[in-house]
C-alpha cells in the first residue's frame, strides 16, 4: 500500500506540473470536459427542480403583481427604445455624411453559469457554451448591468470566464463624465476594483461611472464597469488610491452574454465602406465627389513652373545691363571692344564670358591713369 501510495502521489506531481508548465494536456482537459459537463447537469439539478416546483405553487398575488411590475417596465423599455433608434438613425445618417463605416451593433448570445472555481484566490466561473457554440478566447462577457470578465479557456460545450476582480485582469476604462483614461484591476475582493497609477490632481471624484474605452481592442467601448467609490489623495504620493465597485453583480448573476464584436481591421473597414460608396453612386447614378477634384490640382501645379523660370532670365538679363553700365565710357575711346559688349546684352548666355574681360581691362586702365 505504501508503494502504491508514493506511485500515485508522484504521478499526481508529475501531472500537476505539466499541466501548469506545458500545454500537453490541453486535449486531455477539453475532452474530459465532456464527462465533467453531465456532472455539472447532475449537480444542478436539485436546484433547477426547486426553481420549478416553486415557480409552481406560487401564488396568484404575486403573479398578478410581478405581472403589472412587468408591463410598466416593459411600457418605459419601449420608449427609451424608441429614442434610441432615432439616435441609430441620425448617427447612422452622420457617418454616412463623413464617409466613414457604418457602426456595426454587436451580436449577443445567452449563456449560464453552471460552475465556480473552488480556488478561493482566482475568480473563474464556467458557463455551458463552448468552442461548438462559436466562443473564441478573449470574448467579452456581460451581465444584464455590465461587464464581468471575458473567455480565458475553451472546451467543446463550456468555457472558462476570468472575471473582473481577479488578480490578474486588468481592463481599460475611462470616466464617463470627463473622458479620463485610466487602468481597472482587480484586487481578489469581488466587490472592489482598484485603478492603477491615477495623477494625484486628476479630475475624478466618488460616484463617476467607469466605462470601457476599447482601447485594448478585447472589450468594447461604452459598456458599464464600475462606480467609483473612494478616492484617496494623499500630498507626499504621486498617485491617488482611487477604489471601484463593480456594476456587474458578479456574486449573483447566473444568465450572461457573450457578445461577438466584429474583428474587422480599421483597413478592412475602410475598403468595404470605399465599396459600399462607390457602389451606391454607381446605383443611383452619381458621379463620385474624389475623382471630380483630382484634374483640378494636377492642372495648376504646372502653372508654378512656369512663371519662375521666366522670372529668372529676366533677373540675370539686368544684372549684365548694370554691369556693362560702368564700362561705357571706356568704350568710347576704343571702337572694336565696344562693339562686341553690345552684342552680348542681347544674349545673356554670352555675356557672363565677354563681361569679364570688358569690365577687367578699363578698371586697370583707369587704375593706371590716377
Amino acid at each position: 500500500m505504501g508503494v502504491r501510495l508514493l506511485v500515485l502521489v508522484v504521478l499526481s506531481v508529475a501531472l500537476m506540473v505539466v499541466d501548469a508548465r506545458f500545454a500537453l494536456l490541453k486535449p486531455v482537459r477539453s475532452q474530459m470536459s465532456l464527462v465533467l459537463m453531465q456532472t455539472y447537469w447532475i449537480t444542478d439539478l436539485p436546484q433547477r427542480l426547486y426553481q420549478g416546483v416553486a415557480s409552481q405553487f406560487g401564488s396568484r398575488t404575486e403573479l398578478v403583481a410581478e405581472n403589472e411590475k412587468l408591463k410598466t417596465e416593459n411600457l418605459l423599455l419601449q420608449g427609451r427604445m424608441q429614442k434610441l433608434a432615432a439616435l441609430t438613425e441620425q448617427n447612422v445618417r452622420l457617418r454616412e455624411l463623413l464617409n466613414s463605416s457604418a457602426l456595426v451593433n454587436e451580436k449577443v448570445e445567452v449563456a449560464e453559469l453552471i460552475g465556480m472555481d473552488p480556488n478561493p484566490f482566482t475568480h473563474r466561473i464556467i458557463i455551458n457554451k463552448g468552442e461548438r457554440d462559436g466562443v473564441v478566447l478573449g470574448q467579452p462577457v456581460l451581465d444584464a448591468r455590465g461587464l464581468m470578465g471575458q473567455v480565458v479557456e475553451l472546451m467543446p460545450y463550456t468555457s472558462r470566464v476570468l472575471l473582473l476582480t481577479d488578480t490578474t485582469h486588468s481592463i481599460p476604462v475611462q470616466v464617463n463624465r470627463n473622458g479620463l483614461r485610466a487602468i481597472a484591476s482587480g484586487t481578489g475582493n469581488p466587490e472592489r476594483l482598484e485603478l492603477r497609477h491615477v495623477a494625484d490632481t486628476a479630475d475624478i471624484k466618488e460616484g463617476d461611472l467607469l466605462v470601457s474605452s476599447g482601447l485594448g481592442q478585447r472589450f468594447p467601448a461604452g459598456y458599464p464597469v464600475a462606480t467609483v467609490k473612494e478616492v484617496i489623495h494623499d500630498s507626499g504620493q504621486p498617485f491617488a488610491i482611487v477604489r471601484a465597485v463593480p456594476t456587474a453583480a458578479l456574486n449573483r448573476s447566473r444568465y450572461l452574454l457573450l457578445v461577438f464584436s466584429d474583428n474587422r481591421t480599421p483597413e478592412e473597414r475602410a475598403n468595404e465602406a470605399a465599396q459600399a460608396q462607390e457602389a451606391e453612386d454607381k446605383k443611383n447614378g452619381t458621379t463620385p465627389i474624389i475623382p471630380a477634384t483630382v484634374p483640378k490640382p494636377a492642372a495648376a501645379a504646372p502653372v508654378t513652373p512656369v512663371v519662375a523660370p521666366a522670372a529668372a532670365p529676366v533677373a540675370t538679363a539686368v544684372k549684365p545691363a548694370t554691369h556693362t553700365a560702368h564700362p561705357v565710357k571706356p568704350a568710347a575711346t576704343k571702337p572694336p571692344a565696344s562693339t562686341p559688349a553690345a552684342a552680348p546684352a542681347a544674349k545673356p548666355p554670352v555675356t557672363a564670358p565677354a563681361a569679364r574681360p570688358a569690365t577687367t581691362a578699363p578698371a586697370t586702365t583707369r587704375q593706371r591713369e590716377e
